[in-house]
């Protein structure tokens, strides 16, 4: 049996990781800014976590959600206090486009509608009703097809206005795009749906898939906004590379016996992982690391010959460089040993741990002037 080739592969076997490094399988060392999608969220093989896990594998790593967990309610109650949501539930699944999917069904559930609104050039995930919501119609099958969306420009308030109708369930938007671009709404125009949802009586899911998990110096990137939506997804940090995600409710949203439902959300592992997490951020206070970071690392691109359109919050940032630099991302890669991300036509993506150091960030902006000379 071969690989199900959807995946264009760069020639690299990485074997170990360890902080914001990783080797490959010829001894080579790579410095990590993307974090594997956002995901690396403290450091790779962070000790605490390596030791959290190792801990709970010789104990018990699996059972079904039949039976009491007590991991699951010491992570509701760690993350409810640390992301400022302590009244919200928590409702823990294996992916964000899992979480998204639920997301949306709860938002259905509660308004008893259909339609929703997203935004353009988002991402939502690749399930039927994340995918239906995502903006690239090269992954939207036929069969994901007939879900009741309607997209708006991003930060449109008029166009916006005109889409929200009486039929509208859900209102879907990201703190900050990610696979877009880094493309950021306006925290007006956070204010400004939020408003509109809740006098339309319709949900607002803002999804933190990226953007969140402190990845912006706040937990959630909305909260700059200070809007708090009826209900939150998160999934890529949340683990550290563990595979969760989850979804925050809005204590008026009631559950009833099967609701929802998944296999592996919320196992043992999964929850250790993301308690490992958020131990490590508190402790080494990486959110605060993350916004002095950023802030400078961002005025340091600015400063630069050839970045154009330099935008983001702590560790998300993005910048687009000019069509004679296309193959920046790829020399960086080749010839510095530095993962970065990408987005179409030629925006560079960082994502890094939030534990980042500024040699770290350093070795990339000379990498960086040497390319763009």
């Amino acid at each position: 049996m071969k690989l199900f080739d959807v995946y264009p592969l760069f020639d690299i076997t990485p074997v170990k990781a360890q902080g914001s490094w990783l080797w490959d399988n010829k001894g080579d060392r790579y410095l990590d800014l993307y974090g594997g999608h956002a995901v690396i969220s403290i450091g790779h093989s962070h000790p605490h976590y390596v030791e959290r896990l190792s801990e709970q594998l010789s104990k018990i790593s699996f059972y079904s959600n039949s039976i009491k967990n007590p991991q699951q309610e010491e992570l509701a109650e760690k993350l409810g206090n640390m992301s400022g949501y302590p009244d919200y539930q928590l409702f823990l699944c294996n992916s964000g486009a899992e979480a998204n999917e639920n997301a949306l069904k709860l938002a259905s559930f509660v308004t008893g509608k259909r339609k929703v609104i997203a935004f353009d050039k988002a991402f939502h995930g690749r399930t039927s009703g994340a995918v239906a919501a995502t903006d690239n119609p090269k992954i939207v099958a036929p069969f994901n097809a007939g879900h009741d969306i309607v997209f708006c420009p991003l930060n449109d308030e008029q166009a916006f206005t005109e889409a929200l109708d009486g039929d509208v369930a859900a209102v879907i938007i990201e703190g900050i795009q990610g696979v877009g671009g880094i493309r950021m709404p306006n925290d007006s125009f956070l204010q400004f749906i939020d408003k509109k949802c809740k006098e339309k009586g319709c949900i607002l899911i803002l999804d933190e898939i990226q953007c969140g998990y402190g990845r912006t110096g706040k937990f959630f990137a909305h909260q700059y906004a200070g809007i708090q939506p009826h209900i939150i997804t998160t999934a890529k940090g949340m683990g550290n590379g563990f595979p969760v995600g989850g979804v925050l409710i809005h204590p008026d949203i009631k559950p009833w016996s099967g609701m929802l439902g998944t296999t592996f959300g919320g196992n043992y592992l999964a929850a250790v992982a993301c308690l490992a997490v958020l131990e490590v951020m508190e402790s080494e206070k990486l959110m605060n690391n993350t916004l002095s970071l950023g802030s400078q690392w961002i005025k340091e691109i600015q400063a630069l010959v050839g970045p154009q359109n330099v935008r983001g919050r702590g560790l998300i940032i993005g910048f687009d460089l000019p069509d004679t630099k296309t193959t920046v991302r790829k020399d960086l890669l080749v010839k510095h040993h530095i993962f970065t991300g990408e987005a179409k036509p030629n925006t560079i993506r960082l994502l890094p741990s939030l534990a980042l150091k500024v040699e770290e960030i350093d070795l990339f902006n000379e990498a960086l002037k040497v390319e763009l000379s």
